[in-house]
């Protein structure tokens, strides 16, 4: 049903799309404040010996407003095509269910307040707030993104802007109700209460988040999770430099470490060359690991991406390359 409602939405309001469409800035529905859009990856990894060909995400958007009220609402096919192989075996695997990624509306109260409603990305770190293949330095994203916080809350999110110096924001992340596709998310959630605190000044950026949420299995509750993260970044027309490291701990007193530290050159803007640094302690699953990536990233025209990227891993067997496209419409 979803997936119709997308399509429908999507390819009956191209009859009214503006002639002056650009790629990666949607279609304008006539002169409406509402555009379409989407984005799809794919690719290929080779570990050991597996072969692994995927269509990773195919991505339907609407999104748009005025100055008062916004909304974003998007449905996605997750590896909707899968296939491995091996010298013994190849095999393949479809996911045809359209998930609903996120679904909110923004309320600007003013130059200061703004309320989100709905499902949306947590508003925690830097790399969290970087969804799309496309956008994002490497196709993999670094462990702690999976493995330390909540990545979508259905809820609500108040946030504060205070400009000075530099720019001042504040979070309040608040779940305490079912949340909205459930199967779309890191963690199957029920509650969800959170801050965040970023100063931004000239390249220089730093945040604080911390907070708690609620595991649940099968809609129970089954654990309860606090976690603490520290992000920086530093960025000007040549050079980007990420550096995140989180903790979390569960009722069990089981605790999860994870950090990483990234550098991005550009050598011109359409070659890109990224090192990122990983190390995790996942007491969970008992795993832990630390990984070297080497990337690289070519961008004929900004909203389309051929990425490569090649992971040094300390725990055996997990040493791989990733070539990817993506391309945001």
């Amino acid at each position: 049903m979803r997936f119709f409602l997308a399509l429908l939405i999507f390819f009956s309001s191209l009859l009214y799309a503006k002639d002056d469409y650009v790629i990666g800035e949607g279609y304008q529905v006539g002169e409406l404040p509402i555009y379409l859009g989407g984005y799809l990856s794919l690719d290929y990894r080779k570990k050991d010996e597996e072969d692994r060909y995927r269509f990773d995400e195919m991505s339907f958007m609407s999104y748009g407003g005025n100055d008062t009220i916004s909304y974003m609402a998007e449905f996605e096919f997750e590896e909707f095509y899968v296939k491995t192989q091996n010298d013994d075996e190849s095999i393949s695997e479809h996911d045809h269910k359209l998930y609903l990624e996120r679904l909110y509306i923004d309320y600007n109260m003013d130059e200061t307040y703004v309320l989100r409603m709905g499902k949306y990305n947590s508003p925690i770190g830097f790399w969290n707030l970087m969804p799309i293949n496309v956008l994002r330095a490497t196709t993999s994203s670094p462990i702690l993104n999976e493995i330390i916080y909540p990545k979508y809350t259905t809820g609500l999110d108040l946030s504060y802007t205070t400009f000075s110096q530099g720019e001042l924001k504040l979070d309040f992340i608040l779940q305490n109700n079912t949340p909205i596709d459930e199967d779309y998310n890191n963690y199957d959630i029920d509650k969800h209460y959170a801050l965040g605190i970023s100063y931004e000044e000239d390249e220089y950026t730093l945040k604080l988040n911390g907070g708690y949420f609620s595991k649940r299995d099968n809609h129970l509750e089954v654990n309860d999770f606090t976690y603490a993260l520290i992000s920086a970044k530093y960025e000007d027309e040549k050079y980007q430099f990420l550096l995140e490291a989180a903790a979390q701990n569960s009722k069990d007193d089981n605790t999860n470490y994870a950090s990483y530290a990234q550098g991005l050159y550009r050598f011109t803007h359409k070659h890109i060359g990224v090192l990122r640094l990983e190390s995790y302690k996942d007491e969970l699953e008992n795993k832990n690991d630390n990984i070297a990536i080497f990337g690289y990233t070519y961008r004929p025209l900004y909203p389309i991406a051929l990425k490569a990227e090649y992971q040094q891993h300390t725990a055996n067997d997990e040493n791989q390359i990733i070539f990817s496209f993506s391309v945001l419409f």
